[in-house]
């Protein structure tokens, strides 16, 4: 089975040895994404709903370079600076999924990249 770089020049680019995603047959593996902001190159880290916000449009936009949607997704892991955010990063998540949500786990780490309170990654299939 073929594996194929997905890249959306609307997410940010990846910053380090990464890519963005990988597509495998019908799944897609999607790095973690964090708050960037692909337009202005700056985090947007005001408060933790905007983070969270941020955080899933540009899984939205990654998954959109290869013809997925959040309804694709199956499994996500929320990492959290700090378990105290999850009641607002999880209402901001739920927003993101009409249907039935994915299976996911949520810890809190130590530290994330560029210190933002929190990333998600996830993997989706057609």
């Amino acid at each position: 089975m073929a594996k194929n770089v997905v890249f959306s020049p609307n997410a940010p680019a990846p910053i380090g040895p990464y890519s963005q995603a990988i597509q495998a047959g019908n799944l897609l593996f999607v790095s973690g994404q964090i708050a960037i902001q692909q337009s202005t190159g700056k985090l947007l880290t005001a408060s933790i709903e905007e983070e969270a916000h941020q955080v899933m449009k540009n899984l939205g936009e990654v998954l959109g370079a290869a013809q997925f949607n959040y309804g694709h997704i199956v499994k996500t892991t929320i990492f959290l600076k700090n378990m105290n955010d999850f009641p607002a990063v999880n209402a901001v998540y739920g927003s993101y999924f009409a249907g039935d949500p994915p299976a996911r786990e949520t810890v809190e780490v130590a530290r994330l990249p560029k210190d933002v309170h929190v990333e998600i990654s996830c993997i989706a299939v057609k």
